[in-house]
């Protein structure tokens, strides 16, 4: 009896059209937030881009078909696609240093700056405040869904810059970053401002009290005063953290669109 056999055999241009998607792809989910960080295994990672770009693979039609005359011709176009991705998971990255920078403010005013702890998810040393911060926006950037906004936005930049389309904007990019570096301060200062504000006047008390009983050494009181009510207003002032992860995340998604029109994207 004869059994019919499958064929297996592919163009080879489809091939080349599969690795230019997942070069894209890997490439962002492995500088992305949550899905870059180093405590995510990397066989993890590496299977979801190899399914991500099958399933936009088999969504995206027509294939186009990429021309090229050398190896270099086509190295070219990987490297394209490779800045692609690269800039997408950087630019919402970036945004996501914010909380360890507002929290590295924070230990500097309440007296924890020199109390640092190796965080697992970067490898790199980094305050106790700064931490907290980091797991906690992790956590609501789960909540809030923002994961699933990267996922849909990576693959609509398939739609808004094809395969093998990009064409680099480097002055779009140059005032894109320029512009995020303004509100990348003022976003960290607006999460530790609560703080701020009340070391400061714990400073102008602590002023005061020095002027009254100069025989007091304000100095050992005044780091156990600071201390105490900068984890004081901590605490008391957790529950604001959703509302400056929202300014973060809109943040991420004015620098994402930055990003895509950096390479052409017409969003």
């Amino acid at each position: 009896m004869n059994m019919a056999m499958i064929d297996y055999s592919f163009p080879l241009e489809e091939l080349e059209y599969y690795l230019l998607i997942f070069t894209r792809v890997s490439l962002f989910i492995f500088t992305a937030p949550f899905f870059g960080q180093s405590n995510v295994p990397r066989r993890v990672r590496v299977l979801m881009s190899i399914f991500i770009a099958f399933l936009l693979y088999e969504v995206l039609t027509p294939h186009i078909y990429i021309e090229y005359q050398t190896i270099l011709g086509y190295t070219t176009y990987v490297l394209k696609e490779a800045i692609c991705g690269a800039l997408l998971g950087l630019g919402a990255q970036f945004c996501m240093m914010i909380v360890s920078f507002a929290g590295h403010l924070v230990d500097m005013e309440i007296g924890l700056s020199m109390v640092s702890l190796m965080d697992p998810t970067t490898k790199q040393n980094v305050t106790i405040t700064g931490a907290m911060y980091t797991y906690v926006f992790t956590l609501l950037f789960l909540v809030s869904g923002m994961y699933r906004y990267l996922i849909q936005v990576l693959c609509e930049t398939f739609t808004l810059v094809p395969v093998g389309e990009a064409s680099f904007q480097l002055d779009v990019l140059y005032n894109g970053i320029l512009t995020f570096l303004t509100r990348y301060i003022l976003l960290g200062f607006q999460v530790m401002i609560p703080v701020f504000v009340t070391i400061l006047l714990t400073n102008c008390l602590l002023g005061i009290m020095a002027k009254v009983s100069p025989q007091m050494n304000m100095f050992s009181v005044g780091i156990q005063i600071k201390l105490m009510a900068g984890l004081g207003v901590i605490y008391f002032t957790v529950t604001m953290l959703p509302h400056a992860a929202d300014l973060i995340f809109n943040e991420m998604k004015v620098m994402i669109v930055t990003m895509v029109k950096a390479f052409g994207g017409g969003a």
